[in-house]
């Protein structure tokens, strides 16, 4: 096409290219948007965590022995059971991951197992990044490739013997919450209707 001014004609035809600085950006974007996508998808899960983390109460007072009492009967050991339980509940969550670190640093089979499955999710969502993954014409969300990531990785899981370890996790968890609730004497700390001045004789 061409535009006519007087005795002067300029042509303006031609076509336009896309810059490849332009593309790269883009993908330099993209990537850059990955650890974002990597997070964990629900909200809610987020904000379960961030405040699970709010709500550790300081390590010193949940390690303090010189809090250890035995209850003196069975409906005081209940209550506080289930006080310990809501006060440090977030303590208890940390004690458990700790405990599932362990085995997997003394486990080199299965933190090779754990390592080469957060590598496949890994890739999937690169994958997916750039172009979803359809077969037979169907689209196949992100969710149910990791979960055939998941049961692709059972077989491996079982040879690295993470059934054992999780048995041993649960088990210890539960033995080491069991006495840490039995024996921390919370109503010093909270107060209790059978020992209403507990605390401040205590703090006295």
């Amino acid at each position: 096409m061409s535009v006519s001014s007087g005795d002067v004609e300029i042509d303006i035809s031609g076509d336009i290219d896309v810059p490849a600085q332009v593309t790269e950006s883009n993908k330099s974007r993209l990537l850059m948007q990955l650890p974002v996508q990597l997070q964990l998808a629900s909200p809610a899960a987020r904000e379960w965590i961030t405040r699970r983390r709010e709500n550790v109460r300081p390590w010193l007072v949940f390690v303090n022995t010189q809090k250890f009492k035995l209850p003196p009967n069975v409906q005081r050991w209940t209550k506080r059971m289930i006080k310990n339980v809501d006060y440090f509940q977030s303590n208890y969550m940390f004690v458990f991951i700790i405990l599932i670190l362990y085995c997997l640093i003394t486990s080199p089979m299965l933190l090779f197992a754990v390592a080469a499955s957060l590598g496949a999710c890994y890739i999937l969502s690169l994958k997916n990044a750039e172009k979803k993954i359809v077969i037979g014409g169907h689209e196949i969300p992100l969710a149910h490739q990791y979960g055939a990531v998941g049961i692709l990785s059972l077989p491996v899981f079982y040879l690295a013997g993470a059934g054992a370890v999780l048995f041993w996790v649960l088990g210890a968890s539960f033995f080491i919450i069991a006495i840490h609730a039995s024996l921390y004497n919370i109503e010093s700390i909270l107060g209790s209707e059978d020992e209403p001045f507990e605390l401040q004789m205590e703090q006295v």
